[in-house]
């Protein structure tokens, strides 16, 4: 947009002090008002950057909102808000809709599905308290403009006064300069009464005027100090030239063409044009400036999408994996959140492209969802098939577990524990019944057998004063250096040692506690003893415990890694997850600890 051509002071004024002179300066203020209203108001059009809140998650546009609804001068953010409360309402409709989706998904059916929003009182709360705000604020800018009207219309008759009731000896230069600068400073009326009331001024302002017998030095004076304000204001608008903010620029040359309109009245006539043209072109400079604002705005917003796009493809390559398996998928929802996070922080992009863009992103992430969700759904097929191949070596076991023909039976629990290990995994709820249930079938037969083959060479009163030695070694010990190797020690004699008299077996229990209480003083696991002389049944025992200690890590791991994946930066720098990320860390180390272990137990090192 550019200043229009025509000056609003072509006016001709008269250089002799007469009472033409003084008709024609009033009629000069008065047209120049409204030549100069025209041109300031065509500058109100500058446009301000609106900003974009399509970035900002529910929870911030709310957090904004709260923002601006707790400010003082609420009421000048109005559009903000409501660009906020409708970034809300989409989000709140966009996380419902993934909902249903996400529960239309799992088979339930679709009526039954709960639209109520937890963040949706929120919102109506915060849209209520602004709304009262505004009505408040309203109200005390009627009562504001009442009192402005009342002050102003005081003004306009002490005006009237001057020219019509003034005492003689009074200072009429000086009354009519306060009385200016009391209108200048008085506040704003309501726009139904400003028009009149502006009129009303203008038109007392010219009675004064064509009252007072001016003289050549008034004029001089009155031409001089508004030549100044001119001045200023030129000055200042070439300034802006060298804003390097754009939009700055323009907020505040809208401003300046606001004060030339209101302050810089008529100067002297050989000024009058020149000031006027210096200003406009200056004016002018700085609107073409618009052009560099809409240039970087555009090649920001298609970097944007540039990025966004990667993102989507990126997106699209998870969904459709070459390697699937259940570490795969661990590691691409990781990455999902990662992917998400960083679209949702990149800025606006073109706006004719940003709803298929936004579009083209939740489709990606539901194929994702999608194929994540195919894909534990199989898996809980194959351990269906996995359950019923080990429930049929469990029935194997118990029918042949109270057999005496070793040279067959013997073979056949070796096979059948080979095979075991060989199944995958079952489902969870199952998985402890099925291992008690083999496991006992198992330890039944091997009893029997060593019960069988050894009873004579036990020498059972031996072994419990053997047992009962080693446990008095164990209590001495305490976490000086060298305690874990000793208690390893300890631990391999036991574990060579053979069976106690029957009344004696609480010596088991007492060295298990003891132990556990001398692992948890030297900080180590119990797991990641060093054993040996394990019977196969010890050796069976410690890696169920092992397998199941496994299961609930896995579980705990998934869960920790499912709650991090509610928040919208979950980041490690961000100190609220601080505790969730060690304690994350610590329980995978402590679970790749219990893989070796376990992997060590089946190979037999």
């Amino acid at each position: 947009m550019s200043i229009e051509n025509e000056n609003p002071e072509n006016e001709n004024l008269n250089s002799d002090v007469n009472s033409a002179e003084n008709q024609s300066v009033k009629e000069e203020t008065v047209e120049q008002n409204s030549e100069l209203e025209t041109a300031a108001d065509e500058h109100q059009e500058i446009e301000v950057t609106e900003e974009n809140f399509s970035n900002l998650s529910l929870k911030e546009a709310l957090a904004e909102m709260e923002t601006i609804v707790n400010k003082e001068d609420a009421h000048h953010f109005s559009k903000q808000f409501n660009a906020l409360r409708e970034q809300a309402n989409h989000k709140i409709a966009e996380e419902l809709e993934d909902k249903k989706h996400d529960y239309v998904e799992q088979g339930n059916p679709e009526e039954h599905f709960d639209n109520h929003h937890p963040q949706s009182s929120k919102l109506s709360a915060l849209v209520n308290i602004y709304r009262e705000k505004q009505d408040k604020f309203h109200k005390s800018q009627e009562a504001e403009h009442q009192k402005n009207l009342e002050e102003r219309l005081t003004i306009i008759e002490r005006l009237k006064n001057l020219y019509t009731t003034s005492e003689p000896g009074t200072n009429l230069f000086k009354a009519i300069r306060e009385v200016k600068e009391a209108w200048g400073n008085a506040g704003q009326v309501a726009k139904s009464e400003f028009k009149n009331l502006n009129n009303n001024y203008f038109h007392h302002l010219k009675m004064f005027n064509e009252m007072l017998d001016l003289n050549k030095e008034y004029l001089e004076q009155e031409f001089a100090h508004n030549l100044e304000k001119r001045q200023h204001i030129i000055e200042r608008a070439k300034e802006l030239l060298d804003e390097k903010v754009v939009q700055k620029a323009l907020n505040e040359l809208q401003y300046l063409h606001k004060l030339w309109k209101e302050e810089a009245e008529p100067v002297a006539e050989e000024f009058r044009e020149k000031t006027w043209e210096e200003f406009k072109e200056i004016s002018n400079k700085i609107h073409e400036r618009k052009s560099e604002l809409i240039a970087v705005l555009e090649s920001e917003q298609q970097e944007n999408l540039d990025k966004k796009n990667k993102v989507i493809e990126e997106l699209k390559t998870l969904s459709a994996p070459q390697n699937i398996n259940h570490s795969f998928w661990q590691q691409a929802i990781k990455r999902v959140e990662d992917l998400r996070a960083e679209f949702l922080k990149l800025g606006p992009v073109p706006k004719k492209l940003s709803n298929q863009n936004w579009t083209d992103f939740k489709q990606a992430l539901r194929d994702f969802n999608t194929a994540k969700n195919d894909f534990y759904k199989n898996l809980k097929g194959s351990q269906i098939h996995n359950l019923e191949e080990k429930l049929g070596l469990i029935k194997t076991a118990q029918d042949n577990m109270n057999s005496e023909d070793w040279d067959i039976v013997v073979p056949l629990f070796k096979k059948l524990q080979e095979d075991w290990k060989k199944i995958g995994h079952v489902p969870r709820s199952q998985a402890n019944k099925v291992w008690d249930d083999f496991r006992d079938a198992c330890n039944t037969f091997f009893k029997n057998y060593r019960d069988k083959n050894n009873a004579t060479g036990d020498n059972w009163k031996e072994n419990y004063k053997n047992k009962k030695a080693l446990l008095e070694e164990l209590k001495a010990l305490n976490d000086e250096e060298g305690a874990v190797e000793k208690i390893e020690t300890i631990k391999n004699s036991w574990n060579a040692i053979g069976k106690v008299p029957k009344d004696k077996l609480s010596i088991n229990t007492e060295f298990n506690k003891t132990l556990r209480e001398k692992l948890k003083l030297n900080k180590i696991n119990e797991f990641d003893l060093k054993e040996e002389n394990l019977t196969e049944n010890q050796l069976t025992d410690k890696a169920r415990k092992i397998k199941n200690q496994i299961t609930d890590l896995e579980s705990e791991v998934v869960q920790l890694e499912n709650n991090l994946a509610f928040f919208n930066s979950p980041t490690r720098e961000n100190p609220l997850l601080k505790d969730t990320y060690d304690k994350l860390d610590s329980k995978k180390e402590q679970l790749e600890s219990l893989k070796v272990t376990l992997h060590n137990i089946i190979a037999g090192e």
